[in-house]
C-alpha cells in the first residue's frame, strides 16, 4: 500500500435533484447534514459514519474542476466518484507521480458551516486522478484541513444503524484488466472472490465482478442501468439488519433480504446506486 493513501474517505453519489436526494436518504433513515455550498459551485448534504462518510452532490453550475461530474449527470444520478483518505495530499501526489500515476495538481477549496458558536469553513485539499486510471468511478485523493467541523457527532447517528462504507462494487466488462487498474493505484494485488476480484484500498475494499455474478449475488434487487463500467452496488455496515429492515420497510422502500441476511435497496429507488445493508 502507499504511504500516503489512508483508505476510504468518502463515496459521492452525483444527483440532479439534491432535495430529492437529500428526502429520498432521510427516509432510507440517514441523518444529514444542512445543504452545503462548495467554493467550485457545487451544494452537497454529507452521511457522516466514524470514520467515512457519503456526500450526496449537485452541480448546479459548470466548473472546470468538476467536468467529469457535469458529463456523468448527463446520464442520469449514481455514484460517480470515491475519495481517498490522505494525510498529506501534496506528498500523495508526488508519491503517485513517482509511480508514474499522473494527477491533476493539488487544489484547495471549502464550504461555510453553520456551528452552534458560529460560521466555520471546512477547508480540504484534493488531488484528481486520471479517470482512465478507474474505470467507472473518479477517484481523487481529499485532505481534511478542519476534521472537527466535518465531523460532529450529532449527525454520525442513523436510523438505520449505518456505521461505516463496508464495500463497493464495479461492474465491469473484464474485470481482470479494471481490477488491475485499480489496484495500481494503491501498490496492492487484486485477490480472487466469488464474484471476481477484490482490491484492497486500506478500508473498504473495491470489487471488480461482471454483471451477471453481481446479479446473482444480489438476486431481485434492481442494479443502476449506466454503461459499463460502473459503480454500481454501495455496502454499508449496520449495526443490526434486522433494526436496518426495519427502518427502510418504514421509509417505504421494498428492500429486498439476501442469502446472506442483508438487506439491499434497489438503485432506482436510491439515486442511482444500488445499497445493501448488512
Amino acid at each position: 500500500m502507499r504511504r500516503h493513501l489512508l483508505g476510504i474517505d468518502h463515496a459521492v453519489i452525483l444527483t440532479r435533484d439534491l432535495e430529492h436526494a437529500r428526502e429520498t436518504y432521510t427516509r432510507l433513515g440517514f441523518t444529514l447534514t444542512p445543504r452545503g455550498y462548495h467554493t467550485l459551485g457545487s451544494q452537497n448534504h454529507c452521511i457522516m459514519f466514524g470514520s467515512d462518510y457519503l456526500e450526496l452532490m449537485a452541480v448546479p453550475r459548470p466548473h472546470p474542476a468538476l467536468q467529469y461530474f457535469s458529463d456523468f449527470l448527463a446520464h442520469g444520478d449514481g455514484l460517480a466518484a470515491v475519495a481517498l483518505a490522505t494525510d498529506d495530499a501534496n506528498a500523495a501526489h508526488a508519491e503517485l507521480g513517482a509511480a508514474g500515476i499522473g494527477t491533476d495538481p493539488p487544489l484547495d477549496f471549502s464550504r461555510p458551516v453553520q456551528l452552534p458558536d458560529g460560521t466555520h469553513d471546512a477547508a480540504f485539499r484534493i488531488v484528481q486522478l486520471p479517470v482512465a486510471s478507474t474505470p467507472g468511478c473518479r477517484m481523487f485523493l481529499c485532505q481534511h484541513f478542519t476534521r472537527e467541523v466535518v465531523w460532529r457527532p450529532e449527525y454520525q447517528r442513523h436510523a438505520v444503524g449505518a456505521t461505516a462504507i463496508a464495500a463497493f462494487a464495479v461492474i465491469a466488462d473484464a474485470p481482470h484488466a479494471t481490477a488491475a487498474s485499480y489496484a495500481g493505484i494503491f501498490d496492492a494485488r487484486p485477490t480472487p472472490i466469488a464474484e471476481g476480484l477484490l482490491v484492497q484500498t486500506g478500508s473498504a475494499p473495491i470489487a471488480l465482478v461482471s454483471r451477471w455474478k453481481l446479479g446473482h449475488r444480489l438476486d431481485g434487487v434492481g442494479l443502476p442501468l449506466r454503461a459499463r463500467p460502473l459503480v454500481a452496488a454501495l455496502f454499508i455496515r449496520v449495526q443490526d439488519r434486522a433494526m436496518a429492515a426495519a427502518q427502510l420497510h418504514r421509509g417505504g422502500f421494498a428492500a429486498l433480504t439476501l442469502r446472506d441476511g442483508s438487506c439491499a435497496v434497489s438503485a432506482e429507488d436510491a439515486c442511482g446506486v444500488t445499497l445493501v445493508f448488512g
